[in-house]
């Protein structure tokens, strides 16, 4: 096991962008197999699916002029990946012509399978900046279980495929917690991922999402989960990766200097984004909605002027402020005090202050001083984050 270093570091954060930043997600639900962890909406193409996609892609940004350059650009999935060259600079075009290129940064989501060199230089052609690719695990029998079927040696060349490329912001997923699983093993999957050299890794401890393969093999007893593994892989890896440059700038995410993901800390921090794409999400304008799942309804809501139907409401100074308490306590940087402030002003629930308090306490949550003072989670609190998130927003209403 490695000797402890720092784990954070605020240098890997992008510095604030000028004005309220805006996203903009894309989500392509198109799959060529389901993976047993995977609880996200993703289908297999049929027969003239992509085009009927592309087509609706096209009317949704019709339906989504913005008032303002876009900065940052997300494609999703799905595997976006499994879009064929020419539709790959289809897409393009489409999002070009509505937007114009983002002025921070432009990540696409891979699988090892979909890096072919084609379609590489087509994301490239269009402007992509950054890549995201799936790596999960580089021991086969671990891949296995997760239901990825492709074998370790498909990881490494579709990395060295992306920097052929030209592609200098790679950012590679593991999971760990996996039934079975050792700290050895993990460790030789971080070994693995050092010596290729991303600028960027997320570590997502292994989650049982219910109507999942993976759930219902827990569900029958087929495996089991090891939660006593899980919170030593959460204490050791930010040493571990710290160890090797790598710097955790929030839970389960962790970068070179400057190579944070712009995108995901500006959702992080609450800015505005539009989502595009059945099942996506948007934040702008005062509300928040969800886009319906699956093309037909999709197209439906869009052939009758309408977006992000599903779970839409408006999002009040409330809801906002503890949006960015949740998921900025998530981040190294923490949370500046004035966002307290404001739902110490707006909330009605007379427990609130106590509530954080008992937080404060419990050694869950610390401050920070800086520019003004900020507050964190500490160690125990990141093992912590998806209950305390939990227990601030039911505290706060």
């Amino acid at each position: 096991m490695k000797t402890p270093g720092t784990t954070s570091s605020l240098s890997v954060l992008p510095p604030p962008l000028d004005g309220e930043p805006l996203g903009l997600y894309v989500h392509v639900p198109f799959c060529g197999t389901t993976c047993d962890f995977c609880a996200f909406h993703q289908q297999t193409p049929k027969k003239g699916e992509v085009r009927q996609y592309l087509e609706l892609l096209a009317r949704e940004t019709l339906l989504a002029p913005l008032e303002r350059p876009v900065d940052t650009i997300f494609i999703g999935g799905g595997t976006p990946g499994l879009l064929a060259p020419a539709q790959i600079r289809e897409l393009g075009k489409i999002l070009g012509e509505a937007y114009g290129l983002p002025r921070e940064e432009w990540t696409v989501e891979m699988t090892p399978a979909s890096a072919t060199p084609a379609r590489l230089a087509a994301w490239k052609d269009i402007g992509v900046t950054r890549i995201s690719m799936g790596a999960q695990s580089f021991q086969p029998h671990y891949l296995e279980k997760l239901g990825r079927m492709q074998p370790r040696e498909k990881i490494f060349e579709a990395f060295s495929t992306a920097r052929r490329a030209g592609f200098e912001n790679i950012n590679l997923d593991l999971m760990f917690a996996l039934p079975g699983q050792s700290w050895e093993e993990w460790e030789a999957d971080l070994r693995e991922v050092v010596a290729l050299g991303p600028e960027h890794v997320s570590t997502y401890c292994l989650t049982f999402e219910e109507d999942t393969t993976l759930w219902w093999k827990l569900s029958r007893g087929e495996i089991r989960r090891d939660e006593e593994r899980e919170i030593e892989f959460y204490r050791e890896t930010p040493q571990w990766l710290a160890s090797e440059g790598y710097f955790r700038y929030e839970v389960s995410n962790y970068a070179r200097e400057g190579f944070a993901c712009v995108h995901n800390v500006n959702t992080w921090k609450m800015g505005e984004w539009v989502g595009l794409g059945p099942s996506a999400s948007s934040q702008q304008g005062g509300w928040r909605g969800t886009n319906r799942s699956g093309l037909d309804a999709w197209g439906e809501d869009l052939e009758g002027g309408r977006r992000a139907s599903a779970d839409r409401f408006p999002v009040t100074s409330l809801t906002r402020a503890l949006d960015r308490l949740v998921f900025g306590l998530r981040m190294a940087e923490g949370v500046e005090e004035k966002v307290l402030t404001e739902i110490l002003r707006l909330a009605e629930n007379p427990v609130w202050g106590s509530f954080w308090e008992k937080l404060q306490e419990e050694g869950l949550v610390g401050t920070r001083r800086g520019e003004g003072r900020r507050y964190h989670l500490s160690e125990e609190g990141f093992l912590l984050a998806d209950r305390i998130g939990a227990e601030i927003l039911a505290a706060g209403e």
